[in-house]
């Protein structure tokens, strides 16, 4: 044992003499770790743990974050004295009190081991908060998976300033009485809502007709459009936390607990095959970012939609295989964006579903109290100084504001001022050529 390792420190040797004659005369600066970067996130390739999030105002003193893993989150092993399949998860909690300087509120701790359950996708976890009465809050939650040694990182945004709004709602399904983690229900999907904040008589619910509009590019320095219109109905419903609540239709609808009171919990029902898009009539409205107006209206009028569609991608791809490619890279973003964007629309209709579905997954990803910023790498710069290369990278930012409405808590809005260039036009020639596009590949510049 001893005679191998020391061959192996001599070669090692050996190979750091011969590395350092080579590159003597031609050195490179090297990278530093981003420790700050986020862009896992919203890339599925990069991060294997995607937890979801729930908070709930119980008291003015107490708040529940509610954690949820799927069996695809979890690693569970059979390598342990008993012989089972568990899987073992650190989540540690850090609570910031953003309205009074980011000072520190709470931590919580929570060392879990989890026994795998046969027939069971779902484990839910709940870790209890100190909180005060009209306060803004930022959660910072990490999750360490103690087996792969993978970690995780996100950050939940959530207040106490009123006893009405989202956060004083659970929603549970019907049936089962499992809490569920998104307002988007399927058409057939019964479910309760539970008032954490008293007795309450009624539920008024306000149905708002769906979000159809789109974005306009970056480059345009033009408002984002907002749902700006009234509800068409208003409902009123004695209130019951068994009450079992159904919405068949598409549209938005808003539960308050005063006629009078604008704030709430939002239910939404945005079609039956979202988060995907399936139907040609559904895979034609994504295409505004690609498409000219008048070939938008050519689509959108097509007596055989699906022709229609196929003909359009056929033209940029130039053949069904190339064309099947980029069909499936532009539906798989714009799924993924309504994974991560929706507000009360669709994700691929918001501005950072719109940058998403364009330029790709972010390189770079910045949080702070106020909003985003996303970074997509441009082509690398060298630069020689007698015999010294120098590698500079350089990023494209763009940066998106977090707005305040009563239907959400993630909607965003592109800072259109903060970028001028954004190679907008660039990028759709791109795709219209068929190259899916990148900022950091000369070619697509």
């Amino acid at each position: 044992m001893k005679n191998s390792i020391s061959i192996r420190t001599v070669s090692l040797l050996l190979s750091g003499v011969l590395l350092t004659v080579v590159f003597n005369s031609c050195k490179t600066t090297k990278q530093t770790v981003d420790h700050k970067d986020l862009s896992y996130l919203y890339n599925p390739t990069k991060s294997l743990i995607n937890p979801r999030y729930c908070v709930i105002n119980q008291t003015d003193e107490s708040s529940q974050l509610s954690v949820r893993f799927s069996n695809n989150d979890l690693f569970f092993s059979e390598a342990n004295p008993q012989g089972i399949a568990i899987a073992q998860i650190l989540i540690t909690v850090k609570l910031y009190s953003m309205s009074q300087g980011k000072a520190l509120a709470d931590t919580a701790v929570l060392n879990l081991t989890i026994q795998k359950e046969t027939g069971k996708q779902e484990y839910v976890y709940n870790i209890p908060l100190k909180v005060e009465k009209g306060i803004e809050y930022l959660a910072e939650v990490k999750i360490l998976d103690r087996l792969r040694l993978l970690a995780a990182q996100d950050f939940i945004q959530f207040n106490t300033l009123s006893t009405t709004n989202r956060y004083n709602f659970l929603v549970q399904g019907h049936f089962d009485k499992n809490e569920l983690f998104s307002p988007v229900l399927r058409i057939d999907e019964y479910v309760n809502l539970v008032y954490s904040r008293g007795h309450v008589d009624s539920l008024f619910i306000s149905f708002y007709k769906p979000f159809r509009e789109a974005p306009d590019p970056p480059s345009m320095l033009l408002p984002e459009k907002t749902l700006d219109y009234d509800p068409q109905q208003v409902v009123a419903l004695p209130y019951s936390d068994s009450l079992p609540m159904m919405f068949p239709k598409e549209g938005i609808y808003l539960c308050s607990v005063d006629r009078n009171i604008k704030d709430g919990f939002t239910f939404l029902n945005l079609g039956s095959t979202y988060p995907k898009v399936t139907t040609p009539e559904g895979m034609i409205e994504p295409l505004v970012y690609l498409a000219s107006q008048d070939e938008m209206t050519e689509l959108k009028s097509a007596v055989k939609p699906k022709a229609a569609l196929d003909e359009f991608w056929i033209k940029c791809g130039g053949n069904v295989d190339k064309s099947r490619e980029l069909i499936r890279i532009f539906y798989t973003r714009v799924m993924y964006s309504n994974f991560y964007f929706t507000s009360y629309k669709e994700g691929w209709r918001s501005e950072r579903g719109m940058i998403y579905i364009i330029y790709g997954p972010p390189d770079k990803v910045y949080k702070t109290s106020e909003g985003e910023i996303w970074g997509y790498k441009k082509p690398v710069v060298r630069s020689k100084w007698g015999g010294r290369f120098t590698v500079t990278d350089s990023y494209l930012f763009f940066s998106f504001k977090k707005r305040a409405d009563i239907f959400s808590d993630n909607d965003f809005y592109l800072s259109r001022n903060e970028t001028l260039i954004t190679f907008w036009d660039k990028a759709i020639a791109s795709w219209r050529k068929g190259i899916v596009f990148r900022l950091d590949n000369p070619k697509g510049i």
